[in-house]
């Protein structure tokens, strides 16, 4: 199935072109006080250009020379420039991405279903989508755009939802259950659906996500708040170490420049993690959606990033899916042909891929229902998660039911009747060998057992173990009974499992688990799946899954993948990390700018601190200049690193901490040092 590519490079020329242009849009203070620390550099920039201005009109040569003075204004003023062009560049990614999702919003003609009453007719009025509202039904037939975002009432189609997903393959969407939900601009390919609208104009699952992509709806997150006011804080230190050195430089009659106050200052805040910073947390988002993801905010993914405990699904999961019947096993006493009949009979109401297949497996072994069976006249008893049970009650009062073990056990006991040992040993053999039984009664005696086996997915195990090195708790949740629940969580390396699961009992987990002060992440697709989306820190819900599901979670899945989790899971711990070595960059490569500035200022009057000249740096104001120099280049070269992430390895936290510092703190000593040396030894041709 071929997939749209949602990758494009970095610096592709149109999108450079427009974040140059919003570097200087985003020069505007009040957009720029934002972000405390490019803030102050801008008003560096500003007091160095006044000192220019001084120079060239008041002929105050007490500063340096002109050129010296002009040269290190503009190297701040591209300091600044190149923070707001790396902010600018990931918001530009992001409104790419809104834009060939806006195209798939363009006005689209509705077959609008004019109301009779409290009934609706198939006579259809043509508007514009645009004066559809929230409430309304409309008709979609084959070849049809869906205009907007809602649930089929009546019908079922084959849908393609390639300008949403980038999947080519279609799917097909159908009233009641869990996949009733289209969305608008996606295309019906085959039948007729009428569908109700759950969204008011401007508000559909569209309009969100072109929102969130462009960035217009982007908050800061929680941690992401806290950096900034950590970043803050060394700013103001910063500030005072700065202004501390004045009485110093009197003390010691060394004349101290405006312009050695000002690059010292900007060289010793973490200029570059507050360059970067917003950066990080857009991309972030942005590769979220590179994973068909669409996530509400940055905090999501975040907090995917710091989960402890992942809840999932077992089937589609963990197994293949779609169990398939694979044996019959009947009572003793009960003959074959009558067994098979009656499991063939009991699925006919199960639309479950479960049912189907035991229908085909009946059929197989020769199986059909009775002669005198009437489908019409007979009462279809559907599976539930509540009873667990499925069957059919026929015209003459007989009674066929299909299901759980224990579900069918209950009906049996309390009608009065034993549960015959052979029947129940051979339940305990299926599920000891990670199989689901379900057990079939006829007017609640019980007359065999049905196997169903599933396929583990291959890597699933490989997967689960990259999680476990994450420190994150995997739990399995299933319908099936325990034995088999441990057997398939033993299999596939899950560190716990739910089995016999109702829809509270996620719910349920869920608080257990954060009462312990630990974050839980989640999928599901159905509406009892939406309380339990709500309750967890990360709740991922199915495109096609209800709209209920999709409103109560904090990111949607377009590729309707349940394993999606994982990744997510992925992608969260790389913008954690992303920031986390870049800020440890960026504070550890300030030791190399204050051993060429301090020595630079007092090396003539203090000639003893030459020893701190470790570079051997030319002169002072080269010394200045190289500073100011790599402070400001270094930030445009960490864009890509910014932009597409560090590179996540599922090991430990201590381990991860010792690399990172290891690789971002040494080398943030480390880079420093000779790329200043580099600049000043380039320097020192021009400069006499």
């Amino acid at each position: 199935m071929a997939k749209r590519q949602r990758k494009n490079s970095l610096f592709q020329g149109d999108l450079v072109s427009e974040a140059l242009k919003y570097s200087f849009v985003k020069l505007n203070p009040r957009l720029l006080i934002r972000n405390p620390v490019m803030f102050t550099v801008e008003i560096g920039t500003i007091v160095m250009a006044a000192v220019c201005w001084a120079i060239i009109f008041k002929h105050d040569t007490s500063q340096g020379s002109l050129a010296y003075n002009l040269a290190v204004t503009l190297i701040l003023f591209a300091t600044v420039l190149f923070a707001n062009f790396a902010e600018a560049l990931a918001e530009a990614r992001g409104k790419a991405q809104a834009n060939s999702l806006r195209k798939t919003r363009e006005e689209t003609p509705a077959k609008k279903i004019v109301p009779v009453g409290e009934m609706y007719v198939d006579e259809v009025q043509i508007v514009n989508s645009s004066e559809l509202k929230k409430g309304d039904v409309f008709l979609c037939e084959a070849g049809d755009t869906i205009p907007m975002d809602g649930e089929i009432i009546e019908g079922l189609a084959t849908i393609d939802e390639s300008a949403i997903t980038g999947e080519s393959a279609p799917v097909i969407r159908e009233s009641g259950g869990d996949k009733s939900s289209v969305t608008g601009g996606t295309k019906v390919l085959s039948d007729k659906i009428k569908v109700k609208i759950t969204a008011e104009p401007g508000e559909s699952f569209l309009d969100k996500m072109i929102a969130l992509v462009e960035g217009a709806s982007r908050q800061k997150t929680p941690n992401e708040i806290a950096l900034t006011i950590l970043l803050a804080g060394f700013t103001l230190v910063f500030i005072i170490v700065c202004v501390t050195l004045k009485p110093f430089g009197d003390y010691s009659l060394t004349p101290i420049t405006i312009a050695a106050f000002v690059s010292l200052f900007v060289c010793l805040i973490p200029t570059t993690i507050g360059g970067l910073l917003s950066a990080i947390g857009i991309a972030g988002m942005d590769r979220a959606l590179r994973a068909n993801v669409i996530t509400k905010s940055g905090k999501a993914v975040e907090t995917a990033g710091d989960i402890d405990v992942l809840l999932l699904d077992k089937t589609g999961t963990i197994t293949i899916g779609n169990r398939k019947a694979t044996n019959f096993y009947p009572t003793k006493g009960v003959d074959d042909f009558i067994f098979i009949q009656n499991c063939l009979v009991s699925s006919l109401a199960d639309e479950t891929p479960e049912g189907k297949s035991i229908i085909e497996l009946a059929r197989e072994k020769g199986a059909a229902p009775p002669d005198n069976f009437d489908l019409h006249k007979a009462t279809l008893i559907k599976f539930t998660a509540e009873t667990r049970s499925s069957g059919v009650n026929l015209p003459g009062g007989k009674q066929i039911r299909k299901g759980a073990f224990d579900a069918i056990k209950k009906i049996a006991m309390e009608a009065g009747n034993s549960f015959p040992s052979d029947t129940e040993e051979k339940v305990k053999q299926i599920s000891s060998n990670g199989g689901t039984p379900l057990v079939v009664a006829e007017d609640k005696k019980i007359l065999g057992v049905i196997e169903l086996q599933d396929i583990i997915k291959p890597g699933i195990h490989e997967r689960f173990e990259r999680l476990r090195k994450m420190g994150v708790k995997t739990v399995m949740v299933t319908g099936d009974n325990p034995l088999t629940a441990k057997f398939i969580a033993e299999k596939a390396g899950v560190d716990d499992f739910i089995a016999e699961a109702k829809p509270e009992d996620k719910m349920n987990y869920i608080k257990k688990e954060q009462a312990e002060g630990k974050l839980v992440a989640m999928m599901g697709d159905g509406t009892n799946d939406a309380p339990a989306l709500a309750q967890a820190d990360v709740g991922v819900a199915m495109n096609s899954g209800t709209q209920a599901a999709k409103e109560a979670g904090n990111m949607v899945d377009l590729d309707n993948d349940p394993t999606k989790l994982i990744e997510i899971v992925e992608i969260g711990k790389q913008l954690l990390m992303t920031r986390g070595t870049l800020t440890t960059f960026s504070i550890a490569n300030d030791v190399a700018k204050y051993f060429a500035i301090v020595p630079a200022l007092f090396i003539l009057t203090i000639p003893s601190l030459s020893v701190l000249n470790i570079m051997h740096l030319k002169s002072g104001e080269s010394a200045i200049l190289s500073a100011v120099i790599f402070n400001a280049i270094i930030i445009p070269l960490l864009i890509p690193l910014a932009l597409k992430g560090v590179k996540y390895r599922p090991i430990g936290a201590s381990a991860l901490l010792r690399r990172n510092l290891l690789v971002y703190g040494l080398g943030g000593i480390i880079i420093p040092f000779i790329g200043i040396k580099l600049i000043d030894m380039l320097l020192a041709l021009f400069m006499k």
